[in-house]
């Protein structure tokens, strides 16, 4: 007997994006709601029935009406069934969130706010494991071997939290026991909360979040396609389903010819309108140089992306002999020059001070001398 099912987890519909420009951050908080059609057409195209939705739909509690409506009629185009447990961020408690939900949703929205198992199919049973608080310190998928599941030939487990701590401080919360899918008997044991896609072992596994959201890795983002047949090791195939790539890169260039060949490998090889950039730029060049760079950088990359983040403290434009030459021209300028450039050589805060101000007195001058 077998089932085939799409895995899914951490949507956080609602993410606010407060730090970027309105235009991006408009962008952002709609490709999560695309998502969910892109979903929804999966699961259509791969003959799954059934969608799991590993916690975190929501990326707080309390989501603006907007918000849920804007799930629910998304989730409501589509054939297949979606089952939503609570996470971290959208916990169950009485008279919250999932209350609201579910006085909206139709019979194809199946919300998991207990610990109570379903037969959604013959023979084919999944065991939740919602979370009722932000921070649980017990694993919250204990419940799984008391689960009663009777003439069950397929388990499936639906929880939210770590196999192991992926933060760095402080106490673990809802962690989750590694072996769990061994110690309940699971077929397969769907996990929530980590935001890539990640194999802890052949029965289980993290879906990641379908949309990425912040410059951690360069996946765009997928959903798990999920065969589980008795007897067998599941068949897990990812699938993308994610719009936008947040990529981070760090570049050490010398000269322009470095920096223009460094942005052409990348410009050929990404959706660039879809991709969000986190760049480091390192490297000792000539001043006419760096300057060319951050110029083609504000006025031609930059609006190729969907956003840049730009980071160039590290890229140092030392000015060549030629290039202090032009200025020494005047004497009062090549003085200035001179003394700049000392002050560059020295380092620390004085030095980034003086890089601006010599990049500055370079620009005026020869934007002066041009015909």
């Amino acid at each position: 007997m077998g089932i085939k099912i799409l895995h899914s987890a951490d949507w956080q519909l609602g993410k606010p994006y407060g730090r970027f420009e309105p235009d991006v951050r408009g962008a952002l908080t709609e490709a999560r709601f695309d998502m969910i059609d892109t979903l929804g057409r999966t699961a259509a195209e791969h003959d799954a029935q059934h969608v799991f939705v590993a916690g975190d739909i929501f990326d707080t509690e309390g989501p603006e009406e907007r918000t849920i409506i804007q799930a629910i009629s998304r989730m409501s185009r589509y054939g297949c069934r979606w089952w939503l447990l609570p996470g971290n961020h959208d916990f169950a408690r009485n008279g919250g969130l999932w209350d609201r939900i579910r006085h909206q949703a139709g019979d194809k929205i199946v919300i998991l706010s207990e610990p109570v198992p379903h037969e959604f199919e013959s023979g084919v049973w999944l065991l939740p494991a919602p979370l009722i608080h932000r921070h649980n310190l017990e694993d919250p998928t204990d419940l799984f071997d008391t689960m009663e599941t009777p003439g069950a030939n397929l388990r499936i487990g639906l929880a939210h939290g770590s196999i192991r701590d992926f933060g760095t401080r402080g106490e673990t919360k809802n962690q989750i026991a590694p072996d769990r899918a061994k110690r309940s008997a699971l077929d397969y044991l769907a996990l929530g909360d980590w935001h890539g896609a990640l194999k802890v072992d052949a029965r289980t596994w993290y879906s990641g979040t379908p949309e990425t959201d912040r410059f951690q890795r360069d996946d765009p983002g997928h959903a798990l396609l999920v065969n589980v047949e008795t007897g067998r090791e599941p068949v897990v195939t990812p699938i993308r389903t994610g719009r936008f790539q947040w990529l981070v890169r760090d570049w050490t260039v010398n000269n322009q010819a470095a920096f223009d060949a460094e942005c052409h490998q990348l410009l050929t090889t990404i959706d660039a309108a879809n991709t969000l950039l986190q760049l480091r730029l390192a490297g000792i060049t000539g001043l006419s140089d760096r300057i060319a760079i951050l110029g083609r950088i504000e006025n031609d990359v930059r609006y190729r992306l969907r956003l840049l983040d730009i980071r160039a403290d590290d890229l140092v434009g030392r000015p060549s002999e030629d290039e202090l030459a032009s200025l020494a021209i005047e004497g009062t300028l090549g003085a200035a020059a001179a003394k700049l450039n000392e002050r560059i050589g020295a380092g620390g805060p004085e030095g980034l001070i003086a890089k601006r101000a010599l990049e500055r007195l370079f620009v005026e001058y020869n934007r002066q001398e041009l015909p």
